[in-house]
């Protein structure tokens, strides 16, 4: 899944306990949980009016004439916000609150807190790569509004008109990060010139001049399509140009040409805390991380050969170059690809109701990734509450010559059902809990669920191709390697070629073996959320069908893990332990 918004991320900071606020005689259970559920939604409302973007992204309209404001003012108003809401929080004593009024305290208060840690490192000072920035988020903005009256595309021409402010903000905080040493890699950051110049020849921001609902006049279209035209022409554009200009010639000459986030002020610290942020996992220094991966690759090497040997090949190597010369898995076309995608989630969506007990039903499309976004993964893009706008499974299709089709069933899986689409359409319907726990992104859970999610394929009958299994054990192989990789780039010393070196023995495709490479040193730490998340999902069932034995019943399990929303994995795993014990002593 794509990297969201990063206001909504945080890491562990304490474990689940009653948290008792510094008064001799707190007040009343009832006007305390008032309190905090009011806290709450107005911290949750402070969001959406700061953020216009991202409160279009779940629905909710009323800043869709808006964009973000990417200022340092902005940024430090943000940042005096989030002080305020912790300390308002942390004066409400939790003392007989119910399990779930005391789980959402803890959730805010890390989320919180690690805002405020991410703001001491300067983060915000950095928010530009090849994987990130408004260079790219900006470019899908006519796929992420809705266009369904005449206001929502006056809406849009007012973002449009705000599209160059957008960019001066954004090197204004790029100015302030060249002045604290706070760089990204020098070859990524010469990627974003080119980015920017691919956006500007496709030019994706009339696309929504090429469809207008009926109930929009002939006469008011064609008004709409000059003013877009206009705006895009003489104003959008030009901010694109004048961005890759400013990138290529006053900021990436001065990036970094270290490769690990530790070189940068802050030193180790700085990693933790993006393995903080990333992951939720506060017990696991680096090194630790790092052999959880070797372990983790050596049992996934183990199932790679004993399926040679059930496939009749006497090792690996043999399997893999079989797989690799067989024509029927390398695609002819860009479009095979997203045919495959929608192949598998579409026999996916029948099998669900032995899995699940609650099944959401929202809509999900696939799409490829535009040519201007090339050096994007595949990724997913959550949908509105509503179904209105569904959850997109966004897939990489570039140089689809040199890709291979074997690991589609697991990312489809994986990004689609029983994957994001599935667990994020699951915690927006999530309704009783405090609207920001519906919305809240945890990494460690998120992606964990989600590389989960592609063995489920396995037990219900599904990759009876050998190749395809072949390619899930490849999918989980290479997510362990992210352990080693990342770790190794961040504090260990390594350098990009073992990176490749160690992604290739995985069995991954040379394009995504070097977009991989370049993602791992983008996004510090974000990586290991995958397999240390999975690692938990799969800890907690093994142990509830221990405990429960006849009385395990997985429907139950999967509604138990997705119901209570995005939590972080401690928090997760508290939640679960209760659970089984409910369970014990039920009838």
């Amino acid at each position: 899944m794509r990297n969201p918004i990063l206001f909504l991320v945080f890491a562990a900071g304490c474990y689940l306990i009653p948290c008792t606020a510094l008064t001799a005689e707190p007040a009343p259970t009832e006007t305390r949980l008032a309190a905090q559920n009011a806290l709450f939604e107005a911290q949750f409302q402070s969001d959406l009016k700061t953020h216009p973007e991202f409160a279009t992204s779940i629905g909710d309209y009323r800043y869709n004439n808006q964009l973000d404001d990417y200022s340092l003012v902005a940024i430090a108003r943000a940042h005096a916000d989030d002080e305020a809401f912790l300390a308002r929080l942390r004066a409400i004593a939790t003392t007989g609150f119910s399990e779930q009024d005391t789980l959402s305290h803890e959730v805010m208060l890390r989320m919180l807190r690690q805002r405020i840690d991410d703001y001491r490192f300067k983060e915000y000072e950095m928010p530009v790569n090849q994987m990130n920035g408004p260079h790219v988020d900006l470019a899908d903005l006519p796929l992420a509004v809705p266009f369904n009256s005449l206001k929502q595309y006056e809406d849009y021409i007012a973002r449009l008109h705000q599209i160059p402010r957008v960019f001066l903000e954004t090197e204004e905080v790029l100015r302030a990060g060249l002045k604290d040493g706070l760089m990204p890699v020098r070859f990524l950051l010469e990627k974003v010139p080119v980015q920017c110049q691919g956006v500007v020849a496709a030019d994706p921001f009339l696309l929504p001049t090429r469809k207008y609902p009926v109930a929009i006049t002939a006469a008011e279209q064609q008004r709409l399509t000059r003013e877009i035209t206009e705006s895009v022409t003489n104003e959008v554009l030009p901010a694109y140009r004048a961005f890759a200009d400013f990138i290529a010639t006053q900021y990436a000459p001065h990036g970094r040409t270290g490769l690990s986030v530790s070189s940068l002020p802050g030193g180790e610290r700085r990693y933790v805390n993006d393995i903080h942020r990333a992951t939720s996992v506060r017990n696991l220094t680096p090194a630790q991380i790092h052999e959880i991966g070797l372990r983790e690759i050596d049992r996934i090497e183990g199932e790679r050969l004993a399926l040679a040997h059930k496939a009749g090949f006497a090792d690996v190597a043999s399997f893999r170059k079989s797989i690799e010369t067989d024509p029927k898995y390398r695609p002819t076309s860009a479009q095979q690809i997203v045919d495959d995608f929608r192949h598998y989630i579409d026999q996916m969506q029948p099998k669900l109701p032995g899995l699940f007990g609650y099944i959401p039903g929202s809509p999900v499309t696939v799409e490829a990734i535009p040519d201007f976004q090339s050096a994007s993964p595949t990724h997913y893009q959550t949908g509105t509450p509503d179904g209105k706008r569904p959850g997109r499974v966004v897939v990489a299709t570039s140089n689809f010559a040199q890709r291979t089709l074997i690991n589609d069933e697991a990312t489809a899986y994986h990004e689609g059902i029983p994957g994001h689409h599935m667990q994020l359409s699951v915690a927006q319907r999530m309704t009783s809990l405090p609207k920001f726990r519906q919305h809240v992104h945890i990494s460690g859970y998120i992606e964990g669920w989600a590389l989960y999610a592609e063995q489920l394929g396995k037990e219900i009958g599904f990759y009876q191709d050998p190749g395809s299994d072949y390619g899930r054990l490849t999918s989980e192989l290479f997510r362990a390697a992210r352990l080693v990789v990342d770790t190794g780039l961040h504090s260990q010393g390594w350098t990009r070629e073992q990176v490749v070196e160690l992604l290739r023995k995985t069995g991954l495709d040379e394009p995504m073996v070097q977009s991989e490479s370049d993602r791992y040193i983008a996004w510090p730490a974000q990586a290991l959320s995958y397999k240390l998340g999975q690692l938990k999902f799969r800890e907690l069932r093994a142990r509830a069908q221990r405990k429960l034995g006849a009385k395990f019943d997985i429907r139950s399990f999967h509604d138990e893990m997705l119901s209570g929303g995005v939590l972080p994995l401690d928090l997760l795993e508290a939640r679960t332990d209760s659970w089984i014990r409910a369970q014990q002593h039920a009838q």
